[in-house]
């Protein structure tokens, strides 16, 4: 009787899973394994060339620009701005909203609205401290921080700011004092006369006062130190002109550079003289010529610190046009960071604030009724001049045709036709020159309708921006001190070790003396010094 059922060798056979087809699996197994091996071997073969050829022809570079006191609000308002005056569409982007990557937490480590000092501290040295502390911890010690780190490992350092180079964010790099009106004495760390030495190699923006000596006219110095001299003593090419800046070229001039071109801080962008004052881009271009050239040979880069001063002393007085011209500049800086950047592999560069300023609000209730859901950038537009610039106009004129004068100071510098007689006759009176100010100022935002809560600092989030290699890291929400520690980690620096040499060469360096002239004049400062002013 005949078997109806296959032999199973049979029906291995018929279905190709017999021993030539596992034979055949095998083999296609072993290519496909040996395949996987030699694929795996080539990509691990070019990430190390990759690696390597990074290592050997590429360099670090490090660029932190601080939009000081610039909040998200402050974004959006420049933004619509310049919509609004050069007839955008309704999607552009500026160069920051390319970039956006988080969010920063500004708090310090004894308020929940930080200052300067303490914002500046947390990038550079990592950690949180107190309100006015310049580079030391809460038990006020020096703490080391990155730009020292960096020079430390051959790198070459900067510092580019549009407000006195003593100033908070600045002094945060470059100096350890226990409060950051201690100017003069930032001042003479800054040149060098600290127990590291020198180690900043290139320092341009205002400032020039706490250089000068006390019997020289503008000086903000209680003692006869002339740290002009003293500086070109130490090697520094110093420069205070527009002209002595243009002139300046790589290969004519080294560094050490130092530039001073004001007393305090440099003018605001809507009253700069461009014969006068170089802008923060030309100023930033400079740095990345001098520091670029002077790193040419060596297989280190560099780190440099560029800060939009003035966006924060604009907020400081609610001076919507002073905010919003500062913030464009800042904007081509950073279009000309960003070209950096792609052209030159290992360069990475970071934006961000050290707190906002001012509680800004793109909206503003004028009366008692439901608000409108409007604001209004024309009235910007017809600005020509800071508040600040006008109150010192009608701060030092006082002739018999003075409501003539305010008149026109209204007309011509804010461009407001419909003034009331209540705004005539209170800028009639005699104020402060901040009041007059702020004042000015006042009658533009009703006329806007934007809304400020404060003359001060504030605790939100500021927005967080980043642009090279690495910078993915920085997605999200992170505290200010991440940014220090991420420049840490990508220059390979190591604070502590810098921490351990400043505390054990000289434990008092850094704190006040009875020859200490604490320089805090509040509002004022974060103008250029005029004297007259009611300066306290």
């Amino acid at each position: 009787m005949s078997n109806s059922r296959l032999d199973p060798a049979e029906t291995e056979r018929l279905l190709s899973f017999g021993p030539e087809r596992r034979k055949t699996r095998r083999e296609l197994c072993f290519v496909c394994f040996t395949a996987l091996i030699i694929v795996g071997v080539i990509i691990g073969s070019i990430a190390v060339w990759v690696s390597l050829s990074y290592v050997d022809s590429g360099k670090r570079n490090v660029i932190l620009m601080i939009s000081d006191g610039f909040g998200p609000a402050s974004e959006t308002f420049a933004r619509t701005y310049k919509q609004y005056v050069t007839k955008l569409e309704y999607n552009y982007v500026t160069p920051l909203d390319e970039i956006l990557v988080g969010s920063s937490r500004t708090r310090s480590f004894d308020s929940l609205v930080t200052d300067s000092a303490a914002g500046a501290t947390a990038f550079s040295c990592g950690i949180k401290t107190y309100n006015g502390a310049i580079g030391v911890n809460p038990k006020k010690e020096p703490c080391g921080n990155i730009l020292e780190s960096a020079k430390y490992l051959g790198l070459a350092t900067g510092l580019v700011v549009t407000s006195s180079i003593t100033d908070a964010t600045p002094a945060s790099f470059s100096a350890h004092v226990v409060n950051r009106f201690m100017e003069s004495d930032i001042a003479v760390q800054q040149i060098g006369d600290r127990p590291l030495g020198r180690q900043v190699d290139l320092m341009i923006g205002g400032g020039r006062c706490f250089f000068l000596p006390n019997h020289t006219a503008g000086s903000c110095r209680i003692d006869e130190r002339d740290l002009v001299i003293e500086s070109k003593k130490r090697g520094f090419k110093f420069f205070s002109t527009r002209k002595e800046f243009d002139d300046l070229e790589p290969g004519e001039n080294n560094l050490p550079l130092l530039g001073l071109f004001t007393l305090d801080n440099m003018s605001y962008e809507i009253d700069r003289d461009p014969t006068q004052e170089p802008s923060l881009k030309e100023m930033s271009e400079k740095a990345l010529k001098f520091l670029e050239a002077a790193t040419a040979n060596s297989d280190k880069g560099f780190f440099l610190m560029i800060e939009g001063s003035n966006i924060d002393n604009a907020a400081h007085a609610n001076d919507p046009a002073a905010h919003a011209h500062e913030i464009l500049a800042y904007h081509d800086t950073i279009s000309l960071v960003k070209k950096y950047v792609d052209e030159h592999p290992g360069t990475v560069m970071i934006s961000v604030s050290d707190h906002e300023t001012g509680g800004l609000s793109l909206a503003r209730q004028l009366t008692s009724d439901y608000p409108e859901y409007l604001w209004y950038p024309e009235p910007i537009t017809r600005v020509k001049n800071s508040s600040y610039v006008l109150s010192q106009l009608l701060f030092n004129y006082w002739n018999k045709d003075r409501i003539e004068y305010i008149k026109n100071t209204i007309r011509n510098g804010l461009g407001i036709e419909d003034f009331e007689d209540y705004a005539i006759s209170w800028l009639n009176e005699s104020h402060a020159q901040v009041e007059y100010e702020m004042f000015l100022a006042n009658m533009t935002n009703f006329k806007a309708q934007l809304g400020w809560a404060t003359h001060g600092h504030s605790s939100i989030d500021v927005n967080l921006y980043a642009y090279g290699q690495n910078t993915e890291v920085l997605r999200g929400n992170h505290e200010n001190t991440d940014i220090g520690d991420f420049i840490t980690k990508y220059l390979n620096l190591d604070l502590d070790f810098i921490t351990r040499k400043l505390n054990s060469n000289n434990d008092t360096f850094h704190q006040a003396t009875d020859s200490t002239h604490f320089h805090g004049d509040k509002f004022n400062h974060h103008h250029e010094i005029k004297f007259g002013d009611n300066h306290n």
